[in-house]
Protein backbone atom coordinates (compact mmCIF):
# COMPACT_ATOMS: atom_id res chain seq x y z
CA UNK A 1 0.00 0.00 0.00
CA UNK A 2 2.79 2.44 0.85
CA UNK A 3 4.35 1.74 -2.56
CA UNK A 4 1.19 2.97 -4.26
CA UNK A 5 1.34 6.25 -2.31
CA UNK A 6 5.05 6.60 -3.14
CA UNK A 7 4.43 6.12 -6.86
CA UNK A 8 1.50 8.56 -6.79
CA UNK A 9 3.59 11.06 -4.80
CA UNK A 10 6.46 10.98 -7.30
CA UNK A 11 3.95 11.23 -10.14
CA UNK A 12 2.55 14.42 -8.63
CA UNK A 13 6.02 15.93 -8.28
CA UNK A 14 6.82 15.48 -11.97
CA UNK A 15 6.82 18.85 -13.70
CA UNK A 16 4.49 19.23 -16.64
CA UNK A 17 5.43 21.86 -19.23
CA UNK A 18 3.13 24.89 -19.25
CA UNK A 19 0.72 25.19 -22.12
CA UNK A 20 -0.45 28.52 -23.54
CA UNK A 21 -4.05 27.28 -23.49
CA UNK A 22 -5.27 24.69 -21.03
CA UNK A 23 -6.33 21.73 -23.19
CA UNK A 24 -8.91 20.61 -20.63
CA UNK A 25 -10.53 24.06 -20.67
CA UNK A 26 -10.65 24.17 -24.46
CA UNK A 27 -12.18 20.69 -24.61
CA UNK A 28 -14.70 21.56 -21.87
CA UNK A 29 -15.81 24.78 -23.56
CA UNK A 30 -15.88 23.11 -26.96
CA UNK A 31 -17.82 20.14 -25.60
CA UNK A 32 -20.23 22.45 -23.81
CA UNK A 33 -20.82 24.42 -27.01
CA UNK A 34 -21.16 21.22 -29.00
CA UNK A 35 -23.69 19.90 -26.49
CA UNK A 36 -25.60 23.17 -26.50
CA UNK A 37 -25.70 23.14 -30.32
CA UNK A 38 -26.81 19.49 -30.27
CA UNK A 39 -29.61 20.41 -27.86
CA UNK A 40 -30.60 23.31 -30.10
CA UNK A 41 -29.50 26.06 -27.71
CA UNK A 42 -28.57 29.19 -29.63
CA UNK A 43 -24.96 30.41 -29.52
CA UNK A 44 -26.03 33.76 -28.01
CA UNK A 45 -27.37 31.94 -24.96
CA UNK A 46 -24.30 29.73 -24.60
CA UNK A 47 -22.09 32.79 -25.05
CA UNK A 48 -24.00 34.64 -22.32
CA UNK A 49 -23.02 32.04 -19.75
CA UNK A 50 -19.44 31.83 -21.04
CA UNK A 51 -19.13 35.62 -20.68
CA UNK A 52 -20.47 35.54 -17.13
CA UNK A 53 -18.07 32.77 -16.21
CA UNK A 54 -15.12 34.67 -17.69
CA UNK A 55 -15.91 37.72 -15.54
CA UNK A 56 -16.29 35.51 -12.47
CA UNK A 57 -13.01 33.65 -13.04
CA UNK A 58 -11.15 36.90 -13.74
CA UNK A 59 -12.40 38.55 -10.57
CA UNK A 60 -11.68 35.42 -8.51
CA UNK A 61 -8.11 35.44 -9.83
CA UNK A 62 -7.72 39.13 -9.01
CA UNK A 63 -9.01 38.50 -5.47
CA UNK A 64 -6.59 35.57 -5.14
CA UNK A 65 -3.66 37.80 -6.16
CA UNK A 66 -4.82 40.62 -3.85
CA UNK A 67 -5.06 38.31 -0.81
CA UNK A 68 -1.47 37.20 -1.38
CA UNK A 69 -0.20 40.68 -2.25
CA UNK A 70 1.16 39.41 -5.56
CA UNK A 71 2.29 42.07 -8.01
CA UNK A 72 0.47 44.81 -6.11
CA UNK A 73 2.87 47.45 -7.47
CA UNK A 74 1.46 46.69 -10.92
CA UNK A 75 -2.15 46.14 -9.83
CA UNK A 76 -3.83 48.11 -12.63
CA UNK A 77 -1.81 46.44 -15.40
CA UNK A 78 -2.02 43.05 -13.69
CA UNK A 79 -5.81 43.20 -13.47
CA UNK A 80 -6.20 44.14 -17.14
CA UNK A 81 -3.79 41.37 -18.16
CA UNK A 82 -5.77 38.82 -16.15
CA UNK A 83 -8.97 39.71 -18.01
CA UNK A 84 -7.19 39.77 -21.38
CA UNK A 85 -5.55 36.40 -20.71
CA UNK A 86 -8.78 34.64 -19.73
CA UNK A 87 -10.74 36.05 -22.65
CA UNK A 88 -7.93 35.20 -25.07
CA UNK A 89 -7.70 31.63 -23.73
CA UNK A 90 -11.38 31.11 -24.53
CA UNK A 91 -12.05 33.24 -27.61
CA UNK A 92 -8.90 32.40 -29.59
CA UNK A 93 -9.44 28.61 -29.65
CA UNK A 94 -13.14 29.08 -30.43
CA UNK A 95 -12.17 31.30 -33.35
CA UNK A 96 -9.54 28.82 -34.56
CA UNK A 97 -12.09 26.00 -34.44
CA UNK A 98 -14.56 28.01 -36.50
CA UNK A 99 -17.08 28.37 -33.70
CA UNK A 100 -16.65 32.15 -33.78
CA UNK A 101 -16.81 33.76 -37.21
CA UNK A 102 -18.94 31.14 -38.96
CA UNK A 103 -20.82 32.49 -41.97
CA UNK A 104 -24.48 33.28 -41.31
CA UNK A 105 -24.19 32.82 -37.54
CA UNK A 106 -24.83 36.47 -36.72
CA UNK A 107 -27.37 38.60 -34.92
CA UNK A 108 -27.47 42.36 -35.61
CA UNK A 109 -24.30 41.90 -37.66
CA UNK A 110 -22.23 40.42 -34.81
CA UNK A 111 -21.25 36.77 -34.40
CA UNK A 112 -23.82 35.17 -32.09
CA UNK A 113 -21.30 33.51 -29.79
CA UNK A 114 -19.22 36.69 -29.49
CA UNK A 115 -22.36 38.77 -28.92
CA UNK A 116 -23.40 36.40 -26.14
CA UNK A 117 -19.96 36.55 -24.52
CA UNK A 118 -19.96 40.35 -24.61
CA UNK A 119 -23.54 40.61 -23.34
CA UNK A 120 -23.00 38.02 -20.61
CA UNK A 121 -19.80 39.71 -19.47
CA UNK A 122 -21.42 43.13 -19.27
CA UNK A 123 -24.62 41.99 -17.54
CA UNK A 124 -22.70 39.85 -15.04
CA UNK A 125 -20.32 42.69 -14.19
CA UNK A 126 -23.26 45.09 -13.85
CA UNK A 127 -25.13 42.67 -11.57
CA UNK A 128 -22.08 42.26 -9.31
CA UNK A 129 -21.68 46.06 -9.15
CA UNK A 130 -25.41 46.47 -8.43
CA UNK A 131 -25.27 43.91 -5.62
CA UNK A 132 -22.26 45.63 -4.03
CA UNK A 133 -23.90 49.07 -4.21
CA UNK A 134 -27.23 47.78 -2.82
CA UNK A 135 -25.42 45.97 -0.02
CA UNK A 136 -23.41 49.10 0.82
CA UNK A 137 -26.60 51.19 0.96
CA UNK A 138 -28.54 48.64 3.02
CA UNK A 139 -25.61 47.55 5.21
CA UNK A 140 -26.24 43.88 4.41
CA UNK A 141 -27.74 41.65 1.76
CA UNK A 142 -31.50 41.92 1.35
CA UNK A 143 -31.98 38.15 1.37
CA UNK A 144 -29.82 35.03 1.69
CA UNK A 145 -27.72 34.24 -1.40
CA UNK A 146 -28.51 37.60 -3.01
CA UNK A 147 -24.88 37.75 -4.13
CA UNK A 148 -25.50 34.61 -6.20
CA UNK A 149 -29.11 35.22 -7.21
CA UNK A 150 -28.61 38.66 -8.72
CA UNK A 151 -25.83 37.78 -11.21
CA UNK A 152 -27.33 34.41 -12.13
CA UNK A 153 -30.80 35.90 -12.45
CA UNK A 154 -29.39 38.60 -14.71
CA UNK A 155 -27.74 35.98 -16.93
CA UNK A 156 -30.99 34.01 -17.04
CA UNK A 157 -32.93 37.14 -17.99
CA UNK A 158 -30.46 37.98 -20.78
CA UNK A 159 -30.66 34.37 -21.97
CA UNK A 160 -34.45 34.72 -22.17
CA UNK A 161 -34.10 37.97 -24.16
CA UNK A 162 -31.72 36.27 -26.59
CA UNK A 163 -34.15 33.33 -26.80
CA UNK A 164 -36.92 35.71 -27.83
CA UNK A 165 -34.67 37.45 -30.38
CA UNK A 166 -33.48 34.26 -32.05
Amino acid sequence: MKYIFTVIGFGLLKAIPAKAVCPVCVVAVGAGLGLSQYLGIDDTIAGTWIGGMLVAISTWTIDFFNKRNWLNRFKAVRNVLIFVAYYAMVIWPLYNQGLIGANGNTLVGIDKLLLGIIGGSLIFAFAVWLYESMKKKNGKAHFPFEKVALPLGSLALLSFVFYLLT
